[in-house]
């Protein structure tokens, strides 16, 4: 049963990354990706590696894939000259995409594979402490400068993102907080003394 649950997560995952690729509708795109997300958790869980899976499907199921659908949802964006835009840029990203498949190639034939990762993988695991626990003993112990630099560096791209978005534009109307707090009645209202039959 594990080695049909293997191969049908395998294949789902296979399925999801191409036909995001490949689809022409960005909403389709967006929900293969949702299936390649979950067939991706359903193989951390065969391998008993549960937070992780349930990370995987909180973090970029339940947040992330439905940003992505939300905006592209919501966005009126123009996905044909996109596209013609893109068509510009194409013999330039399949250079990249063969130098990338050549190195993928290279380390695939310089991989050896250590003699003593098998007897490792033999070896039992205590059944005493849980991954999650290791897991966390490893980054917080082990990784700890690495784990703190990483969230320093997704901090720096979040207010980078945020600095490069925020425009202040003369011609919008913006809240300003202060002046309605300190302002006074007196000022705001203005009574007209209006005869009769005459207009304001």
């Amino acid at each position: 049963m594990s080695v049909f649950a293997f191969y049908l997560f395998a294949v789902c995952a296979i399925a999801g990354g191409l036909f995001t690729v490949i689809s022409r509708q960005p909403v389709h795109s967006v929900l293969w990706l949702i299936l390649a997300f979950i067939s991706s958790a359903g193989l951390f869980v065969l391998l008993g590696a549960e937070f992780v899976a349930m990370l995987l499907v909180i973090v970029y199921v339940g947040a992330v894939a439905v940003l992505f659908l939300f905006v592209v949802m919501m966005l009126d964006v123009d996905f044909a000259e996109l596209k013609a835009e893109m068509a510009k840029y194409m013999p330039l990203a399949l250079l990249v995409g063969v130098i990338i498949l050549m190195q993928f190639v290279m380390a695939f034939g310089a991989w050896e594979s250590n003699a003593a990762a098998e007897g490792l993988r033999a070896q039992p695991t205590p059944t005493d402490l849980h991954n999650t626990e290791a897991l966390g003993a490893i980054l917080y112990d082990q990784y700890f400068i690495l784990f703190q630099l990483s969230g320093l560096i997704l901090l720096t791209a979040m207010i980078g993102a945020i600095v490069l978005t925020l425009r202040h534009r003369p011609d919008i109307k913006r809240q300003d907080i202060l002046a309605q707090i300190y302002r006074d009645p007196a000022d705001a209202m203005e009574l007209k003394d209006v005869k009769p039959g005459q207009g304001l």
